[in-house]
């Protein structure tokens, strides 16, 4: 038998930690929560992808009565961003959630689905996506979607 390690790190920053560039993008995702339609969970989450053109695109969580209809914010900004800006690649994404009248405390990260899509948009354009994940106690940045995702299933898995 063999034993691997798997380590994740993440940085945690206070708000007033980030760069202007970092809360502006968080700003961005927190005000995208606005546009959420969550009636069934009340769980309002917001994202922002920042090309590397410097384009902010956003999106919002969409529920549907048929649970598998529905989509994440963070997918939905990262399909928009793809079909609308084909040959500009994702730098960067933000993700805040919005909760019982407030943001959360602690940052809510992307659901198993929306790493592999994350991980898709690093695998198309050959570069990393940084993430920022918003709460009200701290931001956690990753420079990559793999310290979300360490086993990831990529196109090297179907190749061999």
């Amino acid at each position: 038998m063999k034993e691997i390690e798997i380590v994740s790190k993440a940085k945690i920053y206070g708000y007033e930690e980030l760069s202007e560039n970092d809360r502006e993008l968080v700003e961005q995702a927190k005000k995208a929560t606005q546009s959420s339609y969550a009636p069934y969970s009340n769980f309002h989450v917001g994202a922002a992808a920042r090309l590397a053109d410097g384009t902010i695109v956003t999106g919002s969580n969409q529920e549907n009565s048929a649970f598998p209809s529905g989509t994440c914010a963070e997918r939905t900004a990262l399909f928009y961003a793809n079909a609308r800006y084909p040959e500009q690649c994702v730098k960067e994404l933000a993700v805040a959630a919005f909760n019982k009248g407030k943001f959360t405390a602690v940052p809510t990260p992307p659901c198993g689905a929306c790493r592999q899509v994350i991980l898709g948009v690093e695998e198309r354009y050959g570069r990393p996506v940084r993430i920022l994940l918003y709460g009200e106690d701290g931001t956690y940045v990753m420079d990559s979607v793999k310290a979300l995702l360490p086993l990831q299933f990529s196109g090297e898995n179907m190749n061999g």
